[in-house]
């Protein structure tokens, strides 16, 4: 009888949640991220990934919050995800899954560097990641760029590397007004709870109040699903699953890169 009562709360702790994002009634940090509090003033912003998925995977709803604020997003892809021989395939998916959320086709630049490769154990120069970030905020005007943690979500040292080129960038060009944000890593039990980590997040913005740290909802978690299904070659069984419980379909949480 316990565990029954356990599995209705959570039922309905779920269900609750998704009522909060789909009406719109939970109220984040979201307002105040990119905005100075005075006129508000378009953002280029440049979303530094790994591997083709990586956008629709962990970003939707900092891409959602961003497109339906009226900011243009350029994405960078440092790979074409090859390990497995599908480059090729992987890199129109992105195409198309950019298109479902609204990102231009010639806004997303995916590189194939012999020296930038996907794959564990495949260590990627952070001084060159820095170069090619760079090339893409001259090209087009970038003030903002949102990528991984140190972490990288899930650990991968792909994403891991793609974190430390962008420091190396920021310290770089410390002179350089340039916004960096990054995907905060969260624990197991967050990162599989869906919609529930709305609250979560919503509670430890509370207990760490700061204007570097904003929690962005996925004002349509619709779209997570839409965009990763355009990426086909990966679309099996467990990402099905990943896609429906993990908390990044429904938040994300940025914290300022110092």
């Amino acid at each position: 009888m316990a565990w029954l009562i356990i599995i209705v709360s959570l039922i309905v702790l779920w269900v609750t949640s998704l009522c909060k994002i789909f009406h719109g009634s939970f109220s984040a940090t979201k307002a105040t991220f990119l905005n100075d509090g005075r006129v508000f003033r378009t953002r280029n912003v440049l979303l530094v990934i790994a591997h083709p998925d990586d956008e629709s995977m962990f970003f939707t709803p900092a891409i959602n919050y961003l497109i339906s604020r009226g900011h243009n997003i350029y994405i960078l892809c440092l790979s074409t995800g090859d390990a497995d021989g599908m480059g090729n395939i992987r890199k129109e998916e992105l195409f198309l899954a950019s298109a479902i959320l609204k990102i231009p086709h010639q806004q997303v630049k995916i590189l194939d560097h012999p020296d930038l490769q996907d794959g564990f154990g495949k260590v990627w120069d952070w001084n060159l990641v820095a170069r090619f970030i760079e090339d893409e905020i001259c090209a087009h005007a970038i003030d903002s760029i949102i990528t991984f943690d140190d972490y990288g979500v899930s650990g991968h040292c792909n994403h891991r590397d793609v974190h430390r080129g962008v420091q190396k960038l920021l310290h770089d060009f410390s002179e350089r007004h340039l916004e960096a944000w990054e995907l905060v890593s969260t624990s197991i039990f967050r990162k599989y709870s869906g919609p529930v980590d709305i609250w979560l997040s919503k509670l430890f913005h509370r207990c760490f109040p700061c204007r570097q740290l904003h929690c962005l909802l996925n004002e349509d978690p619709s779209k997570t699903y839409a965009a990763m299904a355009q990426h086909r070659s990966q679309w099996v069984w467990f990402r099905n699953l990943f896609v429906l419980f993990s908390s990044y379909s429904y938040v994300n949480t940025l914290k300022g890169i110092q």
